[in-house]
């Protein structure tokens, strides 16, 4: 199995933790997508409720299944987790412990809890029934209210440089251009591993977006396609796209990926807008699903990219009116 040395400072803390009989009732394990949290809460979870879990989180797409552990997730049929549900996990924690060492429950992604659900779990929060650990992971630790972070132990997971993340990337899958997927993911090595397959899809999505801000392609025909791929992945890439080219503008390099652009374009822009650029993309991607027209929001910032962002702050009102359904 295949340890992942970047967690090793938040598994080194908790197991001292655990040695002095400090561990805390509530945690959230925040950070940028990839990057592990979900396997360092599995493991986690492990430790507390069982006798041979492993010394270090490994990653693996297994989870752990367990009496005494109660999973909260967004039902299939919705896009938030509700207050019935928290309901049920609290009721769940009051039962005794099948096995003894507990209870434990995770609330995945607990940034799509309503604030209903999420007021509701406050208290437990702040006192646990006897013997329970709660563990809520988050890939966006903005959308959490300040009342749930004040009552939770945060640990934050960080992408690990390059260098260590192409190691390990070697030694998972050797023979492929990870610093190209890397680049890709934002530096993140497991969502690294998931792109790596469509790193030819992805060359040619630049490609075109390229084409666009030459007037080379049509950005409605562009959005059009684009609208029926899979939607988290089309604005993952938008907005590692467009940090990558702030990096490469910031540090005076060539844009990642080695592709040429139109320097001249990216001279007329203003800097400002590029992070407004981003700032909307993030928005859409931390959107709920269904909440908005995909189709219409990815043609707005393909048009906006095609006039080379002049006008992209008065049309951050044409984004509004799509997320809350008008047009």
């Amino acid at each position: 199995m295949n340890s992942m040395p970047w967690l090793d400072a938040a598994t080194d803390n908790w197991l001292a933790s655990q040695d002095n009989d400090r561990l805390p009732h509530a945690v959230l394990v925040t950070g940028p997508p990839g990057c592990g949290k979900r396997r360092l809460a599995e493991w986690m979870l492990a430790k507390k409720l069982t006798s041979n879990a492993s010394q270090r989180p490994v990653f693996a797409d297994d989870k752990l299944e367990h009496a005494d552990l109660h999973r909260l997730s967004v039902p299939e049929d919705k896009t938030t987790i509700g207050v019935d549900q928290v309901r049920e996990l609290i009721r769940s924690l009051t039962l005794t412990s099948y096995e003894g060492r507990g209870k434990a429950a995770v609330v995945e992604p607990a940034n799509l809890m309503t604030r209903s659900a999420a007021n509701g779990l406050l208290k437990t929060l702040e006192e646990p029934p006897g013997d329970a650990l709660l563990i809520l992971v988050s890939d966006r630790e903005g959308r959490l209210p300040a009342t749930i972070l004040s009552r939770c132990q945060r640990i934050a997971v960080l992408p690990p440089t390059e260098v260590e993340a192409v190691e390990w990337l070697d030694h998972v899958r050797a023979g492929r251009d990870w610093r190209r997927a890397l680049s890709a993911a934002g530096g993140a090595p497991i969502a690294a591993l998931a792109l790596e397959e469509q790193l030819d899809l992805m060359g040619d999505m630049q490609k075109r977006f390229l084409a666009i801000q030459a007037g080379r392609e049509s950005a409605s025909a562009v959005a059009a396609e684009w609208a029926k791929m899979d939607t988290d992945f089309v604005l993952n890439w938008l907005a590692g796209t467009v940090s990558n080219l702030l990096k490469a503008l910031n540090c005076g390099q060539k844009w990642a990926q080695g592709l040429d652009f139109d320097v001249s374009a990216m001279q007329r822009m203003d800097t400002r807008n590029l992070f407004c650029y981003l700032d909307i993309i993030n928005r859409l991607r931390g959107a709920n699903k269904g909440s908005f027209n995909v189709q219409l929001a990815l043609e707005r910032l393909l048009v906006d990219w095609a006039n080379d962002l002049a006008y992209v702050n008065e049309n951050q009102q044409d984004l509004r009116a799509i997320f809350a359904g008008k047009r």
